[in-house]
């Protein structure tokens, strides 16, 4: 009985040693798997690791910049630096994968997207932003409506830690009312255009808004 209690104990113990080591495993998998197969792999944190290109690379302090430009009055990039200096906000809400998983009451934080766009000044022809990343592939959109919610940031946390590089570090988008394919990782660029362009995934059919079922849609 004490062995088993002691193996118990000691599973316990081990747990978020084991649950680390395996989340790191999928990051290096996923990022050198073209089959996306890694995916489908079990993961008790809930989170899973996707990328649409073939690599991605580091960024930091040193070399890290957010464009804001197109439709606006005063273009701007911004360093972490900067983006940390602004007036934070945190939005704690459901991420969830059109694959099923699902990581309830997950804390993000950082600037309004809005902020952003205020200070950059939307022309009256901007209706809408489009996101690029610097994994040199990926992109999304939002109405400019949609983009000035309360619940979508430009995220620097995730569950009150500095966002790591598997989780589109060391900024990304979080659109906390629709699926997470919306919140683009390794987000480099927010430009205001005229009309909605498609994000990579739209392409293939995803739905453009995203919504999640019963999330509040108005603006």
């Amino acid at each position: 009985m004490f062995s088993m209690l002691g193996a118990g104990i000691a599973g316990l113990v081990a747990a978020p040693y084991l649950q680390s080591g395996w989340d790191k495993f999928l990051g290096v998998a996923s990022r050198t798997d073209p089959t996306g197969l890694t995916g489908l792999l079990p993961n008790p944190g809930g989170f899973r690791y996707y990328s649409v290109a073939a690599s991605v690379p580091h960024k930091d302090e040193t070399d890290y910049q957010l464009k804001v430009d197109g439709l606006v009055d005063r273009p701007a990039t911004y360093g972490l630096d900067a983006l940390r200096a602004l007036p934070q906000t945190r939005v704690v809400g459901d991420v969830q994968c059109t694959d099923g998983w699902r990581v309830p009451k997950t804390p993000f934080e950082g600037v309004l997207l809005s902020h952003l766009l205020d200070a950059a000044g939307v022309r009256p022809e901007g209706k809408a932003i489009r996101f690029t990343c610097f994994d040199g592939t990926y992109s999304e959109s939002l109405t400019l409506a949609q983009a000035r919610r309360p619940d979508v940031l430009v995220a620097l946390k995730m569950e009150d830690k500095p966002l790591t590089y598997d989780h589109g570090g060391p900024v990304r988008l979080y659109a906390a009312p629709m699926y997470f394919y919306k919140s683009a990782k390794w987000l480099s660029g927010i430009s205001v255009t005229e009309t909605v362009i498609p994000g990579y995934w739209e392409e293939y059919g995803y739905d453009i808004d995203g919504w999640l079922d019963g999330a509040d849609r108005s603006v």
